[in-house]
């Protein structure tokens, strides 16, 4: 939660604040994240306008997670820049304020209203530090990932390989051939070729 009452609802005054906060649990993504408790690095920059109070800052957190291609470790830091306006309750049912006689007005679910002088930023900064989370998290750049054969890692081993397997399938029937070939042959020689010219007939 942060204060504005320094504010005092005069259209113009700014308050910067730098904040060290503990960060929330479930910040991340499946692969990277925040881990709960530790240190988010917090700057505002808090400008009073008409309807509320307009809040500009930068959040800076440290990242674990583990790579997408080696599923190693590792840990990296994210930077996020958010923007939002925090409203005056009096300020939204004014402008909401059906000026046709019209009940049926609905307000907007995701306006962020002050509380009293207060207003909790986390939403916002979840927002802001999981929409800058990378999708697929590297430990670096070119790293080969893992055998698809035996998962060795690869980046230990740059000559790893594996010799062809064959199945065990192709080999029977590779073995099948191989003991029909000399049968073949043979018999095409053992065979004798057919006399020419007609037989006799006794009479």
């Amino acid at each position: 939660m942060f204060d504005t009452r320094e504010l005092g609802r005069r259209p113009g005054a700014l308050k910067r604040v730098s904040r060290t906060v503990p960060a929330p649990a479930d910040l991340g993504n499946e692969v990277i994240g925040v881990r709960p408790g530790e240190e988010l690095d917090v700057a505002l920059r808090m400008e009073s306008v008409m309807e509320g109070v307009l809040v500009t800052g930068t959040v800076r957190a440290p990242l674990a997670g583990e790579c997408v291609r080696c599923l190693e470790p590792l840990t990296d830091e994210v930077e996020a820049e958010f923007q939002e306006m925090f409203s005056y309750p009096d300020a939204v049912e004014a402008y909401l304020a059906p000026a046709s006689g019209d009940e049926d007005a609905d307000g907007d679910d995701e306006t962020l209203l002050l509380q009293g002088d207060l207003f909790d930023l986390e939403p916002v900064l979840r927002d802001a530090v999981v929409l800058s989370l990378p999708l697929r998290p590297v430990c670096q750049e070119d790293c080969p990932g893992l055998c698809p054969d035996c998962g060795a890692q690869l980046a230990g081993d740059p000559d790893h390989h594996h010799d062809d397997a064959v199945d065990v399938r192709w080999a029977a029937l590779g073995e099948l051939a191989e003991a029909m070939r000399p049968r073949q042959g043979s018999a095409s020689q053992e065979k004798a070729p057919r006399p020419s010219g007609d037989d006799r007939q006794e009479r």
